[in-house]
C-alpha cells in the first residue's frame, strides 16, 4: 500500500541554535543559502531527511469491511468486537453492561450476558478478552469488589472468583480505564493480570482464583515512595505470543514494553519512541500532588495493544497511530487505520487469516504485513 505523505515535523529543529533560527527567518524573507554558516549546513540536511523519512513511514489502511452502521449504532459502547472463525461477533458493550453475539449474516444482535451484581451477570465491567473456542472472560465491579467470571461461546457462567485485597474506585476517561482492572488476558484455560501493587507486573489466575504463578520484576519510575503512583506507572496489558512467551506494554509513564519467553524470564525491554509520541512525552507529569484519600490519576500513553498471529505487537498509542514491531523489537510499520475517519483504536482483535478488528466502530482492516 503506498504510504501517505504529511507535513514535516519542525521539532526535530527546535533545539538547534537561535541563530540557526534567525538564519531561516532570514532566508524565508528572500537570503541566500550562502549567508547560512557552513557548520549549521549539516543539522539542516540531517532534520530534513529526517521529517521526509517520518513522512514516508507513515503507512495509511482503510477498512475492507465493518458492522453495518444502523447495527453499530444499536450499542451504547462498543468496548471489544472480536469474530470468529465462522464470521460471527462477538460483543462486549461497557456501559450496557452486555456481551451479544451476531451471527453472520444476521440484522438482530442476541444478548447472552445480561446486567447484574449476581453471578453469571456483569455490573460496572471494566476488561473482556475470549479465547479460540469462542469462550471469553470479564472482569466487572460489583461494589467495588474486583471480579473475573469466565462464560461459555453462549454466554453460560462458567464461574469466577472475587480479587483478594479491597477494591479500588473505578476511573474511566472515555473508553480508558484509568484504575481497577482494567486489562487481562485469557488464554482458555487461566487468566493473566497486571497487578503491580502486589510486587510483581503479572499474576495468573487458574479459574478458580488460586494464584498460578507472578513474573516480571516492577521498573523503576522515580516514584517508590509513593506506592500508588509506583504501581500506577508499572500498570500495563500483558499479551501471549502465540508461538511462546509473552510481551508487556506498560500503559502510562514513559512508553516502553518488555518480552518474556514462556517461563516469565525476561529476553528483552525496548522504548516505544516516536515523532507521533513524542509531544505527549515532554508532557509527562512528574509529580502527582493530591488530598489525602484521593486516587492518583495517572493519564495512560498507550490505548491498547496486541499480538497478531505472526507474533508482531501493535501497539496503539494516544495520538491516532499505531506501532508495530516483530519479534526482535525492532519496529517495522507505523499505521494509521482510516474508515469515515482516522480511527483511533481502543482494542485490536486479530483473526487467523491477518485481519483485524477495531473498536470502535468494529472496522476491520487489512493487517498483513509486506
Amino acid at each position: 500500500m503506498r504510504p501517505r505523505l504529511r507535513e514535516p515535523n519542525s521539532s526535530h529543529v527546535g533545539s538547534l541554535p537561535r541563530s540557526f533560527g534567525e538564519r531561516l527567518s532570514d532566508q524565508d524573507a528572500g537570503v541566500s543559502w550562502a549567508t547560512v554558516p557552513r557548520r549549521y549546513l549539516g543539522a539542516i540536511l540531517l532534520a530534513t531527511l529526517v521529517a521526509a523519512r517520518a513522512a514516508l513511514d507513515v503507512e495509511e489502511r482503510r477498512a475492507t469491511a465493518s458492522l453495518a452502521a444502523h447495527l453499530a449504532a444499536s450499542f451504547e459502547e462498543i468496548a471489544a468486537c472480536h469474530l470468529s472463525a465462522s464470521g460471527d461477533y462477538l460483543i462486549f458493550d461497557r456501559r450496557a453492561h452486555a456481551v451479544y453475539t451476531i451471527e453472520r449474516g444476521s440484522e438482530t444482535p442476541k444478548r447472552i450476558v445480561q446486567i447484574g451484581s449476581e453471578t453469571g451477570r456483569i455490573i460496572r465491567p471494566t476488561a473482556f478478552d475470549s479465547a479460540e473456542d469462542g469462550s471469553f472472560v470479564i472482569a466487572d465491579a460489583p461494589g467495588d469488589r474486583q471480579r473475573v467470571q469466565f462464560f461459555s461461546a453462549t454466554g453460560t457462567s462458567l464461574g469466577g472468583f472475587t480479587m483478594p485485597g479491597r477494591g479500588v474506585p473505578l476511573i474511566t476517561l472515555g473508553q480508558l480505564v484509568l484504575s481497577g482492572l482494567g486489562t487481562l488476558e485469557y488464554t482458555g484455560q487461566s487468566v493473566l493480570i497486571s497487578q503491580p501493587e502486589l510486587g510483581s507486573l503479572v499474576v495468573e489466575y487458574v479459574a478458580t482464583g488460586s494464584p498460578l504463578r507472578t513474573f516480571g520484576e516492577l521498573r523503576p519510575t522515580g516514584q517508590e515512595s509513593d506506592p500508588q503512583v509506583h504501581a500506577a506507572l508499572n500498570v500495563g496489558v500483558v499479551l501471549r505470543i502465540p508461538k511462546g512467551g509473552y510481551y508487556f506494554v506498560f500503559l502510562s509513564g514513559v512508553p516502553m514494553f518488555r518480552k518474556y519467553d514462556a517461563g516469565g524470564n525476561l529476553l528483552f525491554e525496548r522504548h516505544i519512541e516516536g515523532i507521533e509520541i513524542d509531544p505527549f512525552i515532554k508532557r509527562l507529569p512528574t509529580s502527582w500532588p493530591r488530598k489525602r484519600g484521593e486516587y492518583p490519576l495517572v493519564p495512560a500513553m498507550i490505548r491498547t495493544a496486541a499480538v497478531d498471529p505472526d507474533g508482531n505487537l501493535w501497539v496503539s498509542l494516544a495520538a491516532p497511530y499505531t506501532y508495530v514491531y516483530d519479534a526482535s523489537g525492532d519496529k517495522r510499520r507505523t499505521f494509521q487505520f482510516r474508515s469515515a475517519g482516522i480511527v483511533s483504536p481502543t482494542s485490536l482483535f486479530f483473526t487467523r487469516d491477518h485481519r483485524v478488528v477495531l473498536t470502535p466502530g468494529c472496522y476491520t482492516f487489512d493487517a498483513t504485513i509486506r
